[in-house]
């Protein structure tokens, strides 16, 4: 039975990709650079700031990455709320997890700090005894230490243990740390069944936050 559940955050519990593309046409106007489209920066989003900016920044030098990665986030801190919302369904949904008792935790591959300013905004962040951004390990997703290291903290083993993310770095997270696997079908870039390989599918899907709920209790 699942004692556990992790969450991804950018994709499954929240819709962040307006104010991070937003933030990136802000940055690429002050680097003398033409906006890009807001849904191809959607694309980017998923492995870290560093990687957003070396996708956004296709075939620039090291040394603009590493300007833009200092410019970026106190762009972005600026709006971080602006438009980012929770899906549809995450707020009741953890609320029954939580009054069922079950360990509530985030690990996503956004800065801590960022992290723990938009869950406190949208009133999330009662939830989850543990929040790890991609700055809270020495490596990030889908490398399995900050899965193991909730696995500690709770004192729980990995069959105990789901983790609900919407990209295939979330299902590589979940592999690679032995636990089983959720992927949202919505999200900012979600995977598709389509896009899997048939050995690489997660143990379970949903088309919506609220299905969660059901499944957990029917003893997943």
């Amino acid at each position: 039975m699942t004692k556990l559940v992790i969450f991804d955050l950018d994709g499954t519990l929240i819709n962040s990709a307006e104010d991070i593309a937003l933030s990136v046409n802000e940055l690429r106007e002050h680097m003398d650079r033409s906006p890009l489209p807001l849904d191809l920066i959607g694309s980017y989003i998923g492995n870290g700031v560093r990687v957003l900016l070396e996708r956004a920044f296709h075939n620039a030098t090291v040394a603009v990455i590493n300007e833009a990665q200092r410019m970026y986030l106190p762009i972005y801190r600026r709006r971080l709320l602006d438009n980012t919302r929770a899906y549809p369904g995450v707020g009741e949904t953890l609320e029954v997890l939580q009054e069922d008792g079950r360990g509530l935790a985030v690990l996503t591959n956004k800065p801590l700090r960022e992290s723990l300013m938009i869950l406190e905004g949208l009133g999330l962040r009662k939830h989850f005894r543990s929040v790890y951004g991609g700055d809270s390990f020495e490596h990030r997703k889908p490398d399995p230490v900050g899965v193991l290291r909730i696995l500690d903290e709770e004192g729980r083993a990995p069959e105990e243990a789901l983790f609900v993310g919407d990209t295939r770095v979330d299902l590589e997270t979940a592999r690679n740390a032995g636990i089983r696997s959720c992927l949202v079908s919505y999200g900012i870039r979600p995977e598709s069944s389509a896009a899997l390989e048939p050995d690489f599918w997660p143990d379970f899907w949903i088309d919506d936050m609220r299905e969660l709920t059901a499944l957990v209790g029917a003893g997943a």
